[in-house]
């Protein structure tokens, strides 16, 4: 599978386009101004977009999903742990905005991106899978329109992050990791739903059991493999 990548302009969040066969895609984590790059590329090659997925519920990775999922007439597909966070960008934020209303630092980081802070409006078509609650909910093969990725649930850095598998039949898969680990380092547990004991389980459990040849695409920042992290990564040194 083809993945091609945009940077949104808000936190620099990675947007990824999942490209499978007879043209069909899938956007991952379409950040606020991402869409329009989206749009762009995906007119320039000449593919079809089946589904919106989220990594997770943060607004930096889920600013554009509306819009997109409305204009293409596709659903936003995210772990049901998160779902809610979709209803309330701001709210949900805690530390960053903790008047829950648009005017904390993410309003900032979008108004100087050109961003209106009002235009927020919660998409119309949502398909959680797995389940909302405590503890880890495991695998969940999706097929979006053609287009295959493994879910790995790893909670922590919210209730619903998730690792996107892709080519997950492969030995050494490409991970999509969302806000749950970077280029050494990892996502903050301090804002509403983060959990420093599930993000421990998660780094013990479920990264580090990944194939170490895995190349890892983050939430933020460069591009890495587990063996890498493994090796270098304090975070995932403490929680082994």
């Amino acid at each position: 599978m083809e993945i091609l990548t945009v940077v949104a302009p808000v936190f620099a969040a990675r947007c990824s386009v999942l490209v499978g066969e007879d043209g069909a895609c899938v956007v991952v984590d379409p950040g606020a101004g991402a869409g329009l790059q989206v749009r762009q590329l995906v007119a320039a090659r000449g593919l079809t977009v089946r589904a919106v997925l989220v990594t997770h519920g943060h607004a930096d990775h889920t600013w554009d999903a509306p819009a997109l999922s409305r204009d293409l007439d596709v659903p936003v597909v995210l772990h049901a742990g998160d779902a809610y966070r979709l209803e309330d960008p701001f709210g949900t934020l805690g530390v960053l905005d903790p008047r829950h209303d648009p005017s904390g630092p993410l309003a900032q980081a979008l108004r100087a991106a050109g961003v209106d802070v009002a235009s927020w409006r919660a998409p119309e078509s949502v398909e959680p899978f797995g389940a909302a609650g405590s503890g880890r909910t495991g695998d969940v093969e999706l097929d979006l329109g053609g287009v295959r990725v493994v879910a790995r649930h790893a909670p922590g850095h919210t209730e619903g992050s998730t690792l996107y598998l892709v080519d997950a039949g492969e030995q050494d898969p490409v991970v999509l990791s969302g806000d749950v680990l970077f280029a050494g380092s990892i996502g903050r547990t301090d804002l509403p739903g983060g959990d420093d004991a599930a993000m421990a389980a998660t780094l013990r459990d479920v990264v580090a059991a990944l194939p170490p040849a895995s190349r890892v695409l983050p939430g933020h920042g460069p591009a890495t493999d587990v063996a890498t992290e493994l090796a270098t990564n304090p975070y995932l040194a403490r929680a082994r």
